[in-house]
């Protein structure tokens, strides 16, 4: 494998209540006058149904998100973060917005289930809904227009073939996963498992949350080496922070990370570049967050009553080397 290989593309780029934490208008200029929606000069109003405070990934995204739609690109963005990862907050808000008429929602759901009731609701008053970056369960297209993220399952497919190339005689490994009922855990212990189970050389250890944080990645696995008498050869992380995580847990051990065990994550921060470029970590997969450029596409269209795919993925991109560490980093924005 190459040391920066781009993911092949297999889809087309396809309860009212008080706001927790308030509705922000967030823009980048004085400027009223929009080239967007408003042909009259008026803005067009976004609500944003956000997750908030997750990690450098999701700082990240709807950093950029927010960056993107603004008074001077013709948009009004009332941001609304769910509270605490609340997603009764997050329905809350969601509510207020179609109560309010904005003109679209966008929505990152800290949970997959339980939004059929508000995405009717939504679809009754005729207001398009937008996925960012993490699905629904069940997955009834007709409620909302298309969701844009990089595509889980192969990107944590290419984890598990580079484990599989990586480890030809096979490992003891041990997953450390996401939230439990996150779409993108679901998505990417699909990806990964539908490899790794092919290969009876492979063991697994087990699996656990760490909830996306290197606190708990490092508590996790010091917990993980004790109970198996450091007989770990690899760690898949779900992200970054929590692979991290791990590789303190390694070296408080007495052992070192990306030799005695080698650790495979997803995200792609800067962090996670700059620990594969250290050699800590032995795989990074990219799920990049840097996609306001789409999803102000899909809006005008989907506004202006165009056909969107009902799915449209990121391009996001592996690294396997210290080398390709080092070649990204200088243009690592996140």
């Amino acid at each position: 494998m190459s040391a920066r290989t781009h993911l092949t593309r297999t889809l087309g780029i396809a309860a009212a209540g008080a706001l927790a934490l308030g509705l922000t208008a967030c823009s980048g200029g004085d400027d009223a006058s929009g080239t967007s929606g408003g042909g009259d000069g008026e803005l067009t109003t976004i609500g944003f149904v956000a997750v908030g405070p997750e990690g450098a990934w999701r700082e990240a995204n709807e950093n950029n998100i927010q960056e993107t739609f603004t008074k001077d690109a013709g948009y009004e963005l009332k941001f609304a973060p769910a509270a605490n990862l609340d997603q009764k907050s997050q329905i809350d808000n969601f509510t207020t917005f179609v109560d309010e008429g904005v003109d679209l929602i966008l929505l990152s759901a800290t949970e997959a289930t339980g939004w059929e009731e508000s995405l009717e609701y939504a679809k009754e008053a005729e207001i398009p809904v937008v996925l960012l970056d993490r699905g629904i369960e069940p997955d009834n297209t007709d409620l909302y227009v298309t969701r844009i993220a990089p595509d889980n399952v192969e990107v944590s497919t290419a984890v598990a073939e580079w484990a599989v190339s990586e480890f030809p005689d096979g490992a003891n490994y041990f997953t450390l996963e996401g939230p439990a009922g996150v779409s993108v855990v679901n998505e990417r212990n699909e990806g990964f498992d539908a490899v790794i189970g092919e290969e009876s050389s492979f063991n697994k250890i087990g699996a656990q949350t760490a909830n996306w944080t290197t606190e708990e990645g490092r508590s996790v696995v010091e917990t993980v080496l004790k109970s198996n008498g450091n007989d770990v050869q690899f760690i898949f992380a779900q992200n970054d922070e929590m692979g991290l995580g791990a590789a303190q847990a390694i070296e408080e051990a007495g052992l070192t990370p990306g030799e005695d065990v080698k650790i495979a994550t997803i995200d792609g921060t800067r962090a996670g570049l700059e620990a594969l470029a250290a050699g800590d970590l032995s795989f990074v997969a990219e799920y990049n967050p840097i996609f306001g450029d789409v999803a102000i596409d899909v809006v005008e269209k989907a506004l202006a009553g165009d056909d969107v795919e009902p799915s449209i993925v990121v391009d996001s991109a592996t690294f396997d080397s210290s080398e390709a560490a080092e070649t990204a980093l200088p243009d690592r924005a996140f």
